[in-house]
């Protein structure tokens, strides 16, 4: 039986937990160093789904619920929650004593002036699409009550993709563009952010740990702050955190080339970490500019594509074939749409391009150098177009750059290099969820997608949700609106004297020490 569209939440009440020893730093102290590849958007996770952000934000912000180390909705800011019998309501009783960082004791309240200022981001595909309203109906009792039944809602709110972060009532209306302080009720304190240089974080010292467990899981579970602080260095060249890293000057780095490993290795003072299957490259066609608007001529992108070559020049070799929208270890790993894959046909892509009338027009993919396995296979893809008659030019900005351009209603770019890591491994919604639309790459008028993306989400068996799944899956590969290279293994690393730092998709600076 498949499990993502339907993980069961796990509800920190183990009285094992209470009983049994629970994590105490052993050693305290000291300011971590961290090599973050690319630049931060902004501060504000509430407003930006960047993956930079999140790794910063996460470690200052917490949410109702969240999810464990294998994926499971658990829950964190709330110490229990129930479902009304009709399924129109959930009800979430809080954790008393929580402090946000301006000192503030963590009401109901609260949460709901959260979900109304979430709520202005509102879009089609928001976890409160199905959502009639909330209240705080006691001091530490939030209710939430749904316009229909939607079996995956507890998937969808404890989700870290774009999660409902908690933040204080006060906050709730201040624009967008002047929260530039977040204040939470994370293990994490915020300082400041230089863009394009540092964000720094200190240990909040009267940070509550959840004490329904015994030990950090996932983003939650019970955290405590060892640290003094921690500092996010933004080090956009290889080469820099190579070096940074065997001198002791960043303690934990996250992409590391592989080129570099073999002398890393030798180094009894670095550890190296591999992750594999951290993301799916991927390159989102343009659906509403001109040449790629028109299906043909994405099937003759797809046709001409050797998935190999662009995955050697992503990865320096490590990386896996896979086709589809989930990593092959997950359960709802599916290989429909295969006929689509790697096919690395010359002549049927010449063939493809005849009959979409092309007619030699600049095709712009936008890529970037702060992620250099994207750069890498946007050049690789470049020269296969070009191999088949097709003018493939590229836009590098940066990355903050280009997530802006594909988000927004933006004619100047034809492809979008990208890689999809936290939302295939948050389950098929998580990944579905950016073929959903809206923006520059999402077809309005697709029915059929459209279709299958509601089943996904309201599906009252489960059989029904996976099947769902795989329908949009072959939908969106039969007519290109995404074009998968390949599953690619992130290698971090960190010195030998970091202890507890375990590579997630967030990095999570709770539960690290130094050794010495």
């Amino acid at each position: 039986m498949r499990r993502a569209l339907w993980v069961p939440v796990l509800l920190p009440f183990l009285a094992m937990a209470a009983e049994a020893k629970q994590f105490t730093c052993p050693r305290t102290g000291g300011d971590l160093v961290y090599g973050q590849e690319a630049d931060i958007e902004s501060v504000g996770q509430m407003t930006s789904g960047a993956l930079p952000t999140r790794d910063i934000a996460m470690n200052v912000y917490e949410s109702l619920m969240t999810r464990d180390e294998k994926n499971n909705p658990i829950l964190d800011l709330a110490a229990s929650m129930s479902e009304s019998p009709d399924h129109l309501a959930y009800i979430f009783q809080l954790r008393p004593g929580v402090v946000f960082h301006n000192g503030k004791t963590l009401s109901a309240a609260d949460v709901a002036a959260s979900f109304d200022r979430y709520a202005r981001t509102n879009d089609p595909r928001s976890i409160l699409a199905n959502v009639a309203g909330w209240e705080a109906t006691a001091p530490l009792t939030f209710t939430i009550r749904m316009k229909i039944v939607q079996p995956t809602f507890v998937e969808w709110l404890s989700s870290f993709i774009a999660p409902v972060l908690i933040i204080p009532s006060e906050y709730r209306d201040v624009p967008d563009k002047r929260l530039i302080h977040p204040i939470g009720t994370g293990p994490f304190q915020f300082i400041e952010a230089i863009p394009g240089n540092q964000v720094k974080l200190k240990r909040y010292a009267a940070y509550q740990p959840n004490t329904s467990f015994e030990d950090r899981t996932g983003l939650g579970g019970y955290k405590q702050v060892c640290l003094n602080s921690v500092t996010f260095r933004i080090v956009t060249e290889p080469g820099a955190r190579v070096d940074g890293l065997m001198a002791g000057e960043l303690h934990v780095v996250e992409d590391l080339p592989a080129r570099a490993l073999p002398e890393l290795k030798k180094d009894p003072n670095i550890t190296v970490l591999p992750f594999p299957n951290w993301w799916i490259q991927v390159a989102q066609p343009n659906i509403s500019a001109p040449p790629t608007d028109n299906p043909l001529f994405r099937r003759a992108v797809q046709a001409a594509l050797n998935m190999d070559e662009i995955m050697e020049a992503a990865s320096d070799g490590h990386y896996s074939l896979n086709v589809g929208f989930q990593f092959a270890s997950q359960p709802d790993h599916s290989d429909v749409g295969k006929e689509t894959y790697n096919l690395k046909d010359p002549v049927l892509a010449r063939s493809l391009l005849a009959q979409s009338n092309y007619g030699g027009e600049p095709v712009v993919l936008l890529t970037n150098k702060d992620y250099p396995p994207m750069y890498n296979a946007a050049l690789v893809v470049q020269q296969q177009l070009q191999a088949i008659g097709v003018n493939a030019r590229m836009k590098v900005v940066n990355w903050p750059t280009s997530v802006r351009m594909a988000r927004a209603p933006d004619t100047s770019w034809n492809l979008f290099f990208s890689g999809w890591g936290i939302q295939p491994a948050a389950g098929p919604l998580g990944v579905m969820r950016i073929l959903a639309g809206p923006g520059p790459a999402y077809n309005k008028d697709d029915l059929d997608m459209r279709a299958a993306w509601n089943g996904m989400n309201l599906a009252p068996a489960r059989a029904d949700r996976s099947a769902a799944f795989e329908r949009m899956q072959a939908l969106a590969l039969e007519r290109v609106y995404a074009i998968p290279f390949g599953s690619f293994t992130k290698i971090q690393g960190a010195r030998a004297n970091v202890k507890g730092f375990v590579p997630f998709r967030v990095p999570r600076m709770a539960n690290v020490w130094f050794a010495n």
